[in-house]
Parts: C-alpha cells; sequence; structure tokens
C-alpha cells in the first residue's frame, strides 16, 4: 500500500508516535459493523465503531469507542460525563477530528479528544478498528488501543 489516503498516513504516524505501530488493511469499505466484520472475517463484536459526541452544556468533543454489537447507553454516559451527549453534524466531526464520519479513528484527530472505551472490547483477544477511511482498518490488542489513545474503558452499552 503505497498510495494511501493522507487520513490513513495521519492515523499511522500518530499511532507509532504514540507506541503502536499498524498494519493497515484496505477493504472495499463498510456502512455497518456487520459489513466491516464480514470485510476482515470476524464478528461484530470485534469490530470499533470511534464515534464521537459532543457534550449538550460545554460543547467538549467526546470520542467513544464501541463494540460493533452496541449502542451508546446515552444516559449512562451522561452519569460518566456530568453532562448530556448529542450527536453532531459530520461538519462538526470533520472539524474535530479531520475525518469524514464513517471513517473515524481511534488515532490522529486534528484535536484532542478524550477518548473512552467500552470495556467489552477488553473480552477479545484482538479487535478492529477504522485507519481514516471507510475502507482503510487495522487490527490491533484491546489494551494496547487503551494505552495507545489514553482511553478510559467504560460501560458503554
Amino acid at each position: 500500500m503505497t498510495d494511501l489516503p493522507d487520513a490513513v498516513r495521519r492515523v499511522i504516524d500518530d499511532a507509532l508516535a504514540k507506541g503502536l505501530a499498524l498494519a493497515v488493511v484496505e477493504t472495499a469499505g463498510a456502512r455497518s459493523a456487520a459489513e466491516a466484520a464480514t470485510a476482515v472475517g470476524t464478528s461484530p463484536a470485534r469490530i470499533v465503531k470511534s464515534l464521537l459526541f459532543r457534550g449538550a452544556r460545554t460543547g467538549s468533543p467526546f470520542l467513544l469507542l464501541v463494540s460493533g454489537v452496541h449502542q451508546v447507553d446515552e444516559a449512562g454516559m451522561e452519569a460518566v460525563l456530568g453532562e448530556p451527549l448529542e450527536r453532531p453534524d459530520a461538519d462538526f466531526v470533520r472539524a474535530v477530528t479531520g475525518f469524514a464520519i464513517g471513517g473515524v479513528a481511534p488515532f490522529g484527530a486534528s484535536t484532542a479528544i478524550p477518548v473512552l472505551m467500552d470495556e467489552s472490547l477488553f473480552e477479545h483477544p484482538t479487535i478492529w478498528a477504522a485507519a481514516g477511511t471507510p475502507r482503510h482498518v487495522f487490527e490491533c490488542v484491546p489494551l494496547q488501543l487503551r494505552s495507545a489513545t489514553g482511553a478510559r474503558p467504560v460501560r458503554i452499552a
């Protein structure tokens, strides 16, 4: 893969700077965790959905790394974060992360974002996450992802 998109290179470089070397795989693309799981031959539970939310009071961004089989319990997250969450529009996501929706990665965001990680992801030996585009993904050990992103493990669902 010599001709990687800039967003993917940014993800690889940021992960490497944080001590994690990524082997990025290009797929045909996926619009759901189930499609992503099929593309890499795994279960949806091992797919990481990188979801950006915004604090309803502060406007602060929060990146939630969620198992592909879970939906975010927004009331539960309000208890954890101290404010309700709202789903931002695509312009906010791109401005904060530098990525389009569907390609948001745990690394390479254009701003510093607090990261929370679904504790159920630690049940798997490896997990798969987006690498900057809807077509590019990488596999890693959950503990390595947590360490490299500084993620706070929480019950998401």
